[in-house]
């Protein structure tokens, strides 16, 4: 079954809300981990909101499966990721208004830019993910600046118009994810992810994680955060079982 990767970034949002020490990122990761979770996705953006660089260092130092580290294409960012040294670094674009979702790289239109950085993470013993539609062209263009890893926006299949744009939206998700998979690439998916399309995505076998943040907090307020990651693991688990 793919692993599931739990965010904890709007833990970070509800505790900056506030001002306040609670709730605590980290032990909601340790949470997470408790569920079943095969992997913690943690956001740090350039301004540090609402994720600090406190959270991740105590995240590297207490999660047990897999630290993933989403960031922007920086020299900023890859200094800090070479210091923490998360299992993954997946490169998104960096979007400056508080509390703006981010963004899916253009890795052919900025392949000159992303390549040197791709090679100085890859240098320092971290695997490169780059979050990118679900494009051949941008498949392409990420293999070729020497990521290892792409991470699919499933933004499409998460909030479709209607049952003709679901369909389109699967099979250009699907297209992509073989074609990476032809090229050598690990593929993951996110973005809008939930209980109810999750199983969807994991169903697909190239398709080895899903990252899942707010689905799974927005169900974790009502029934805990190790519950919530329960459920999802087993609907992950279900979608590949034999019918």
């Amino acid at each position: 079954m793919p692993r599931l990767e739990v965010g904890v970034d709007l833990v970070a949002a509800l505790r900056h809300l506030r001002h306040a020490d609670e709730p605590d990122p980290v032990r909601a990761a340790v949470l997470a981990e408790l569920g079943g979770a095969g992997g913690i996705v943690v956001r740090l953006r350039a301004d540090r909101r609402p994720v600090l660089d406190r959270d991740v260092e105590i995240l590297r130092q207490l999660v047990r499966t897999r630290l993933v580290l989403r960031m922007g294409a920086t020299q900023d960012m890859v200094r800090t990721a070479l210091a923490v040294k998360p299992e993954q670094v997946t490169l998104v674009l960096e979007r400056t208004e508080e509390g703006a979702p981010e963004g899916t790289l253009d890795a052919a239109l900025n392949s000159v830019q992303l390549k040197p950085l791709v090679k100085t993470v890859r240098d320092g013993g971290v695997e490169v993910s780059l979050f990118i539609e679900p494009d051949l062209e941008q498949v392409k263009a990420a293999h070729k600046i020497g990521a290892v890893t792409v991470e699919l926006s499933a933004a499409l299949v998460a909030q479709p118009r209607d049952g003709a744009a679901l369909e389109s939206a699967l099979r250009r998700l699907e297209e992509a994810a073989r074609f990476a998979r032809k090229l050598g690439m690990a593929v993951h998916a996110g973005h809008g992810l939930g209980y109810g399309n999750a199983a969807v995505i994991a169903a697909m076998p190239e398709v080895s994680a899903l990252q899942i943040g707010h689905g799974i907090v927005a169900r974790a307020v009502l029934v805990g955060m190790e519950r919530a990651v329960r459920e999802m693991v087993e609907l992950v688990r279900s979608a590949r079982r034999p019918a």
